[in-house]
């Protein structure tokens, strides 16, 4: 076998005996020989020692011709085991590495030693304490006496034959828990049903499909916004009020209109940026439905951002708002973490909030006649201008600078950006 080498010159005694002079003592000669330490490799098995406790001699001339075999386990390396025997002979004499002395976890090692006087060289053979077998006799089967196994390989079982003695064994000694863990993995790797999915296949060629539903299906869920109209063909009708603000709730935002009939009386310092920079431009709109309900479109627009600010993780330290009953119950139905795992969590989740803010987008293109300026809106949102102009965007509007600032309008029909998509490497 290869091995590492490791050399080393020593002065090895040799002793000499003299027959005629068996009284005198030994003189010794010093020879000068070469140390090669033989490792063994993973490949190849090193010698091992085998003995008889019995008194077997299997050199003896009543033995029938012996031979020995060993085997090694494929999983576990460290696992041998020497049979030695004959197919004549009934008894044959196995010692294992796992079993017996071999196992008791000696720490001594050995070593084999073979010296040539000619060459100068000494190979010494490292030997571990698990490789010396303690041969007990044991007798063979009838099977076994007939029959010799050719090799000493073990058949091994398949990947799937072994996920099944698994699945076996874990519905019989597992918990509930494990037992519908593996159910779970067993439907999700189930190849598909060839007949079933023919089936699927005629079903679905027989299916009318509504683009136009479909289209508004999509904006509403895969874009995360307010309810829309694509076919709309002014902007008034691009994003449907009435679903926004509900038919019974117009009555409970009216604070701002008749803090407006106060006259020079009227506090809006505790309103956002938003609504108090609009309040001039209420007070100059002469026609009262018109003002009431440009009134009630910032109260609504005032109460989502102190509901934004309530369950925020940011604005910890905002003083409660009070919101109407009605109101906060539906902001909750629709902003809430009714869907997460965590339901009672105060603050709220990150497509919801984009929704919110949507919302008050949607609201502020009503306030200023589908022309507004967010730089306001942005500060009362606590966001930067470019994430607020990537909400309108995503909302279909068009972003241009006016006058130093940015301004937001709404073309129609409504045309939505392209979503980008990570690509899956």
């Amino acid at each position: 076998m290869d091995s590492d080498e490791e050399h080393a010159e020593t002065l090895t005694p040799v002793k000499t005996k003299d027959k005629k002079h068996k009284k005198k003592k030994n003189k010794g000669e010093l020879v000068k020989a070469k140390i090669e330490v033989v490792h063994e490799e993973k490949e190849k098995i090193g010698p091992v020692v085998g003995y008889f406790p019995s008194g077997f001699d299997p050199t003896s001339d009543g033995a029938a011709a012996t031979g020995f075999h060993v085997y090694r386990n494929r999983r576990m390396n460290k696992r041998m085991q020497l049979v030695v025997g004959s197919p004549a002979s009934s008894v044959e004499y196995v010692g294992t590495s796992y079993a017996g002395e071999a196992a008791a976890g000696h720490s001594s090692m050995y070593a084999i030693g073979v010296f040539d006087k000619e060459k100068g060289t000494l190979k010494v053979v490292p030997i571990a304490a698990n490789k010396i077998f303690r041969l007990e006799p044991k007798v063979k089967t009838l099977d076994a006496v007939d029959k010799e196994p050719a090799t000493s390989t073990v058949e091994e079982l398949t990947f799937s034959d072994r996920l099944v003695k698994q699945r076996q064994i874990t519905n019989l000694f597992g918990t509930k828990k494990e037992i519908k863990r593996d159910e779970k993995k067993l439907a999700m790797n189930q190849d598909d049903d060839p007949e079933s999915q023919k089936m699927l296949d005629m079903t679905m060629e027989n299916v009318v499909v509504n683009e136009l539903v479909l289209e508004n299906t999509e904006s509403h869920v895969a874009r995360n916004i307010p309810p829309c109209n694509l076919s709309a063909t002014t902007p008034q009708e691009a994003y449907v009020l009435d679903q926004i603000i509900l038919k019974g709730e117009w009555d409970y935002l009216e604070d701002i209109y008749y803090n407006l009939r106060k006259g020079e009386e009227a506090d809006f310092s505790s309103y956002p940026t938003f609504v108090s920079n609009r309040i001039e431009k209420l007070t100059n709109i002469k026609d009262d439905f018109v003002k009431k309900k440009q009134c009630c479109i910032l109260s609504f627009i005032n109460h989502l951002l102190r509901f934004k600010e309530e369950h925020s993780a940011r604005d910890k330290s905002t003083p409660k708002h009070k919101i109407p009953y009605i109101l906060r119950n539906r902001f909750s139905a629709m902003f809430g973490n009714t869907s997460n795992s965590d339901s009672k969590s105060k603050w709220l989740a990150s497509e919801k909030i984009s929704l919110l803010v949507c919302y008050i987008l949607v609201l502020t293109l009503f306030s200023d006649e589908f022309d507004t300026d967010f730089c306001d809106i942005s500060k009362d949102l606590k966001m930067s201008q470019l994430v607020v102009k990537q909400h309108y965007e995503h909302l279909g509007c068009k972003v241009r600078r006016k006058n130093s600032a940015n301004h937001a309008t709404l073309p129609v029909p409504l045309k939505f950006p392209e979503v980008r998509r990570k690509r899956k490497r």
